[in-house]
């Protein structure tokens, strides 16, 4: 059995309610990661799948690499997204469970990493429930003990851009992959992941339903989609 937590980063954008919608429709649980800007102009599609009772977690407010950033720098930008997301809950009239944080290119701070690491535990950021994730490197990395979410697998469907050179089919071509040189194998049997994929209008806009092509594969495949647990 392959099991999975589906994540996306990014939210919020125009095809964010028809990625609600589908994952709806596949009765897929997932935990939207919010870029504050993005919120802020894409105002009414986050406030649709906040209602839709998707979990969001923060992603900063204006998606930097956290490496080049001081420590104060950073709290600004989790800070600031952290206000969006309360008043967005607040006019959504939903209350707001869990607070997951997720670094933008999942650049955890560089030589801040431990300041931003006891930040977050001490201002109630919720650790998402990993212990069922079998690969060595989660734990040799310590990535068992970081309250930010990473992921185990990662789509890069990112990619597809033009003249990138990079297409759909490489991403089926990755999803198959049982030796990648980051990562864990998708499909290796008896495998545990938190997924990660992008919700982009540029990749929409090159692949129509990109996100379902993909995800599709995933549960032709026997993935069973887990609903988020927090530590």
């Amino acid at each position: 059995m392959i099991r999975a937590l589906l994540t996306m980063d990014d939210f919020s954008t125009r095809n964010t309610p028809a990625i609600v919608d589908y994952l709806e429709e596949k009765n897929i649980p997932i935990i939207m990661f919010a870029w504050g800007q993005n919120i802020e102009q894409y105002h009414d599609e986050a406030l649709y799948a906040v209602k839709k009772g998707i979990i969001i977690g923060n992603h900063s407010y204006t998606h930097p690499s956290f490496s080049e950033l001081t420590f104060d720098e950073g709290v600004k930008e989790i800070e600031k997204c952290e206000s969006v997301l309360h008043e967005l809950y607040k006019e959504a009239g939903v209350p707001r469970k869990y607070r997951p944080f997720r670094f933008p290119y999942g650049n955890k701070g560089g030589e801040n990493k431990e300041l931003f690491q006891r930040y977050l535990a001490e201002h109630g950021f919720d650790k998402v429930d990993d212990t069922n994730i079998p690969y060595y490197w989660w734990k040799e990395n310590g990535l068992d003990k970081d309250i930010d979410t990473l992921w185990t697998y990662d789509f890069a469907e990112y990619n597809i851009r033009p003249d990138s050179g990079f297409t759909m089919d490489d991403v089926f071509k990755k999803m198959q992959d049982m030796n990648p040189s980051s990562g864990a194998a998708l499909f290796a049997p008896d495998s545990y992941h938190i997924l990660l994929f992008h919700s982009h209008d540029e990749t929409e806009e090159m692949e129509s339903g990109y996100y379902k092509r993909f995800l599709d594969e995933c549960l032709a495949q026997g993935i069973e989609f887990v609903a988020p647990k927090f530590k």
